[in-house]
């Protein structure tokens, strides 16, 4: 892909902005741990649901969903939008209940909810387990399609596109705290969603695809089916056949059974933290009513729209998931090129500016105050007394 100045003037005004944004709201998160992990419970919702929103939109997260779309049609997002059910859930029932608990992390709740030696274990051992392998393996897929969308416009290698990205992202994340984090995904939001829906716009105007119409005339009616067909024997065609044990499945069993922060029934990880960020119960409420809107019914048509353009457009294509950066890489004349470049330098920051914050909420609040800081701490006034240290059971720190 080749680049004008006016692509890479996009590009950097965006690193720009995202950085003054980053250096602005330092101050704020200098105050105190409150404010650094939950920006002092002062976000309101519109703020903290559209950070929700942000930071599940990551750079691969275009690219598989115009994945699903290719090989099974629209209906192959019901991989994810099963998790919708869970996600009401959340709102209407969990959402008030999270910010009135006063805690800092959703790993916290386990000595809340229960107590003793057993809670405490839990909560340490969730807060390393989530806070460092699970959360390092998040940033590797999304830094590996990020590296991917680099290689394909701009001709990088891997190692070159990760580092330039992560670099400056744990800059901002690490400077500014949780208000940074979220006022920069705001911005990068409204940028990211701009550009995906100029791509959507671009490729239905291809005169292979001809719009809507002409990707009705040139795909089978069943890519278009909003659910997957169900039952023993189906044709699945261009469409996605399930057996009906495999649709109760998805329906009945999937949506509560797999963790991912965000889609777990009840909240967790870095949705919870939201909630418990918002100004009261009302604003948690309403945050995460916006984000289960946004997430699952508005954001992703411009994906799906380019998802079955990329079927007109290279049918042949092995990588699914690639077709969505060559539609990209073909069809978006000069100053856009740009601008999608930086919408998923946005995407790809939103997510990982979140992976660092809450991570990091889960080391220094539940492990490190929890066990650490009490041994510290009660070994130096140990020291000083000559009596015995204190074990990190001696009492629950909140």
């Amino acid at each position: 892909m080749i680049f004008t100045f006016t692509d890479w003037a996009i590009i950097a005004a965006y690193f720009i902005v995202s950085l003054l944004i980053g250096v602005y709201y330092s101050r704020r998160a200098g105050k105190s741990v409150s404010d650094y992990f939950l920006s002092g419970r002062e976000l309101p919702w519109w703020l903290a649901g559209t950070s929700m929103v942000a930071t599940t939109f990551a750079a691969d997260t275009p690219l598989a969903v115009a994945g699903f779309v290719a090989r099974n049609g629209i209906a192959g997002n019901w991989i994810w939008w099963n998790a919708a059910v869970g996600s009401m859930l959340t709102v209407f029932f969990f959402a008030r209940l999270w910010r009135r608990a006063g805690i800092m992390t959703d790993v916290e709740f386990a000595e809340l909810r229960y107590s003793g030696r057993p809670a405490a274990i839990l909560r340490g051992f969730r807060a390393l387990y989530l806070g460092l392998p699970i959360n390092c393996v998040i940033i590797g897929w999304v830094n590996l399609a990020m590296a991917k969308i680099l290689a394909v416009t701009l001709g990088w290698n891997r190692l070159t596109a990760v580092l330039a990205s992560l670099a400056i992202t744990a800059f901002y994340s690490a400077l500014s705290g949780l208000w940074g984090v979220v006022v920069t995904d705001f911005f990068q939001f409204v940028f990211a969603m701009s550009g995906t829906i100029a791509l959507a716009w671009f490729a239905l105007n291809v005169p292979a695809v001809g719009g809507i119409e002409g990707l009705r005339a040139s795909l089978p009616a069943s890519t278009f089916e909003f659910v997957p067909r169900v039952g023993a024997g189906v044709a699945a065609g261009p469409a996605l056949a399930l057996p009906a044990a495999a649709f109760f499945a998805y329906i009945g069993v999937q949506w509560w059974a797999s963790w991912y922060p965000g889609q777990e029934p009840g909240g967790g990880g870095y949705v919870a933290q939201r909630m418990m960020s918002a100004r009261d119960e009302r604003h948690s409420f309403f945050a995460t009513l916006w984000f289960t809107i946004a997430h699952y019914c508005l954001r992703p048509w411009p994906w799906i729209i380019v998802g079955l353009a990329s079927l007109v457009l290279y049918p042949g294509l092995t990588d699914k998931e690639a077709g969505y950066v060559m539609v990209m890489r073909d069809f978006l004349p000069p100053g856009w090129r740009g601008m999608l470049t930086a919408a998923f330098f946005a995407a790809y920051m939103s997510t990982i500016s979140t992976q660092l914050n809450w991570g990091t909420s889960y080391i220094v609040n539940d492990f490190y105050r929890r066990f650490v800081e009490p041994i510290v701490t009660s070994g130096i006034t140990s020291w000083f007394r000559g009596s015995p240290p204190c074990s990190p059971w001696c009492s629950r720190r909140s």
